[in-house]
């Protein structure tokens, strides 16, 4: 007995989503046993700075960005395939989606490499590419979807789609404004360090964020269960 999650290569979202939610909550819960961020909406990198979170963090982010990578990848050959069929979406607009989710893909990379005690300004700049792709994938991927509707999808799809690409869009726009009243102020470790009203705003619209990525990657279960994936592979006679 298959269970429905995973079926076909449902079992790659559906383990995307569990191992980025275990990741957040994994390095908050630490970080927070060990004192090193305040239990109300500390940031999610703050969570990851310390040691020994910070091991465990950029561990699971980087693996989080693999598997969100390959994720994007089935989905766009998934489109491409529905394409063939029923031609619905000019192909462009499938690869750019795909390139954008990506980027933010290496986005997340470069912030589980490069922590805030490290280099601040790449791992700044790494968090900004992230999110700011993620939000512009969920929205591309959302227009998709209604695209799509109603031969490979329904309406109640579309309308929970856009509506967490819209919440988090509306989030990451206060995240950014009130993360730059703070001053993006390098984080210390230090024990008992309260932080300013302006960066838990920004804290609490990053985690808003963080998890409509999740949530979004989740509606992709019910649609990677209709595929099968094969790779083939081919020696050329002049090798």
């Amino acid at each position: 007995m298959v269970v429905w999650c995973m079926d076909s290569v449902a079992l790659l979202p559906c383990v995307l989503v569990i191992w980025s939610a275990s990741a957040f909550i994994a390095s908050y819960i630490f970080a927070v046993l060990e004192g090193h961020v305040v239990s109300f909406v500390p940031y999610i990198s703050d969570t990851g700075t310390c040691i020994p979170e910070s091991g465990l963090f950029g561990f699971m982010i980087s693996v989080t960005a693999i598997l969100g990578a390959a994720t994007m990848f089935v989905r766009y050959k998934i489109i491409q395939a529905q394409n063939l069929r029923i031609s619905y979406l000019n192909y462009w607009f499938n690869l750019i989606s795909f390139l954008i989710g990506v980027l933010g893909c290496i986005g997340m990379g470069i912030v589980a490499s490069f922590q805030e005690t490290s280099v601040i300004i790449v791992h700044d700049t790494g968090a900004l590419i992230t999110f700011i792709c993620g939000v512009a994938y969920t929205f591309l991927q959302s227009i998709i979807t209604f695209k799509a509707c109603p031969q490979w999808n329904n309406k109640g799809v579309c309308y929970i789609r856009m509506t967490i690409s819209v919440i988090s869009i509306i989030a990451i726009f206060p995240m950014i404004v009130c993360a730059s009243f703070d001053g993006m102020k390098r984080y210390n470790c230090e024990i008992g360090e309260e932080p300013s009203a302006f960066r838990q705003a920004s804290a609490a619209c990053e985690w808003i964020v963080a998890f409509g990525f999740v949530t979004f990657f989740l509606t992709y279960i019910k649609d990677f269960q209709a595929v099968t994936l094969n790779i083939s592979t081919e020696i050329h006679d002049d090798f």
